[in-house]
């Protein structure tokens, strides 16, 4: 049997009207983007406004809001830390969050606690969800940023992200979301989601690695932000560094393509995703979905199998592509935090697996 790849959201193959649009730049378009003395460097500045545009025509936001990374995780990085260092000399030490976010949120959290921050990791429900009320009542005159997931990458659960928004706005607090699952698949538009800070990532949607970016507001408010590279002054200073032009271009006609096709895809996507569910409920005694039956992105299936490690399952088939967790985590072998979190039994978390 033919090999099936089904981890989608570890990572994605890259489309090859993507790889085409990247290919000048790896060849004989090299041109750093900024040498501004020489049509190669003029080439290459061109080809990233136009990356920068295609990206913020998604977010519905001003180019100049969009900021170009190694990926989401260093995106994520600079939205935590960046506000956590930036705000700390206004009185603001106090960080609101979840206890499902993703290690690239989890972990900055955790490093600020050991300077001095205060961290409140929220719970969730049964289905992964936090109640909005909970973020509301965790907010402080202390508190610089709130940090949401808005749809999680081991059990697809879709956070009420708007409303979480305007509970910020309400607060005057700083609304971060971790949109690497979410963005393009689903309206991105940042003024309708209510978010200041969003990091996405490109090789999720059939980009390639190495490349994301962090939408950082510019106004209503202004969102200040600490750089966590510095050396070069690239990206409004705020990620210094030789721009990846190749992979910043594939990142902008991955998001133009996801935009033509999204609707379509979802649709036929969802109804492989139930289709397979069916399978397994009608076909397989003891399964137990994992995170909201509805609210999950469309591309996601975790479910447990009662009584088998998914290590082993895992193992056995060996032609299909799939995994425990978050690529991230894969290599540990205890059970997923994220499904503990939602109260999940510890023997059914470690035998989920993630279509």
């Amino acid at each position: 049997m033919d090999p099936i790849y089904m981890d989608h959201h570890a990572t994605t193959p890259v489309d090859g009207r993507v790889l085409d649009a990247m290919m000048p730049y790896l060849t004989h378009e090299f041109g750093n983007a900024s040498s501004r003395t020489h049509p190669w460097g003029w080439h290459a500045e061109e080809a990233v406004d136009k990356a920068r545009q295609q990206v913020a025509a998604a977010l519905n936001c001003r180019p100049d809001e969009v900021i170009f990374t190694g990926g989401a995780t260093e995106s994520n990085n600079l939205a935590v830390k960046g506000v956590a260092a930036a705000y700390r000399d206004r009185g603001k030490n106090h960080i609101v969050t979840t206890k499902i976010e993703h290690s690239a949120v989890l972990q900055p959290c955790q490093t600020l606690e050991t300077q001095g921050f205060r961290v409140t990791y929220l719970d969730v429900d049964r289905y992964g969800i936090v109640d909005p009320d909970e973020v509301r009542a965790a907010i402080t005159d202390e508190t610089a940023l709130i940090s949401v997931i808005w749809a999680h990458n081991e059990i697809g659960t879709i956070q009420p992200v708007a409303e979480v928004g305007r509970i910020a706005k309400e607060a005057g607090v700083l609304f971060h979301t971790d949109g690497v699952q979410a963005f393009a698949k689903y309206d991105s538009d940042v003024e309708t989601l209510g978010v200041d800070l969003m990091a996405l990532s490109a090789h999720k949607i059939y980009g390639p690695k190495g490349v994301g970016a962090l939408y950082v507001r510019k106004r209503r408010p202004r969102i200040r932000l600490a750089a966590q590279i510095e050396g070069g002054g690239q990206e409004r200073k705020l990620r210094s560094g030789t721009l990846n032009v190749p992979g910043i271009v594939g990142l902008g006609e991955a998001v133009e393509l996801y935009g033509e096709c999204r609707d379509e895809e979802r649709s036929r996507v969802e109804a492989l995703r139930d289709r397979l569910h069916e399978a397994l409920r009608d076909g397989v005694e003891y399964v137990h979905l994992n995170g909201h039956p509805t609210e999950r992105l469309y591309n996601n299936l975790n479910v447990s199998f009662e009584f088998v490690e998914s290590e082993s399952l895992l193992m056995t088939l060996r032609n299909i592509a799939l995994s425990s967790g978050s690529a991230c985590t894969s290599a540990s072998l205890e059970s997923s935090s994220a499904l503990l979190a939602t109260g999940l039994d510890e023997s059914l978390a470690h035998s989920a697996v993630r279509f």
